[in-house]
């Protein structure tokens, strides 16, 4: 029985974790918006960045990717504090746990009515804590894309894609690979509407402010 309480406690500390409302805070504090009415309604830095700027949208990055990093971080080294070394092997599959319900809960996150922002860059402080090298590599498709096409979704769903293919390349564990598949097919998905524009030619470019205001 001591085993489904642990994946309990990994997995709600995850959430709660990615939970945590930076964009909307961020968004009050120094711009005095409500950033789900702005924009895209995302609470991410991207959206930040367009509505309030550069600064506040520094801290809604850092903040954001420091919520993944920690959930996989607290997930894992639960298992270390309160089990007995036979548990050890479980380590990786329990940061996976943690990194997935950080995922969940920053794009529908409790506190603001199951809504939230797309995910990536808690799912790069995910990658961070499970390998770095990884992380590096899915930063640098996402820097290349936003060079080449200066579109931040088209390069975050290139990343997102890129990003299980490279859990393979740097040969992770498996219970990486498949969260690495799991979160990039999530974060994709979270970029469904982004998509529809990139596929209409209406998605805006770094700098270019979003018209439309759609749900979610």
């Amino acid at each position: 029985m001591f085993l489904p309480v642990l994946l309990l406690c990994c997995g709600l500390l995850g959430y709660l974790l990615g939970s945590i409302p930076t964009g909307y805070w961020v968004g009050w504090t120094f711009g005095g918006v409500d950033i789900r009415e702005q924009g895209s309604g995302s609470t991410g830095a991207t959206n930040v960045l367009r509505t309030v700027g550069k600064g506040p949208a520094l801290i809604v990055l850092i903040v954001d990717v420091g919520k993944g990093i920690a959930a996989v971080w607290l997930a894992q080294g639960f298992v270390g504090w309160v089990t007995d070394p036979s548990f050890i092997t479980w380590q990786p599959w329990m940061g996976v746990l943690g990194g997935l319900s950080a995922v969940i809960g920053h794009s529908r996150s409790v506190w603001l009515n199951f809504k939230g922002g797309k995910s990536v860059a808690t799912s790069l402080g995910i990658l961070g804590a499970m390998a770095w090298p990884v992380a590096l590599s899915t930063l640098g498709v996402w820097l290349l894309g936003v060079g080449l096409s200066r579109i931040v979704s088209l390069s975050s769903v290139a990343a997102a894609i890129a990003a299980p293919l490279l859990m393979l390349a740097f040969d992770q564990p498996l219970a990486y690979v498949l969260f690495a598949l799991a979160g990039g097919l999530y974060v994709v998905g979270t970029h469904r509407r982004n998509i529809e524009r990139l596929l209409a030619g209406t998605e805006p470019r770094i700098g270019q402010k979003l018209v439309e205001n759609p749900e979610g």
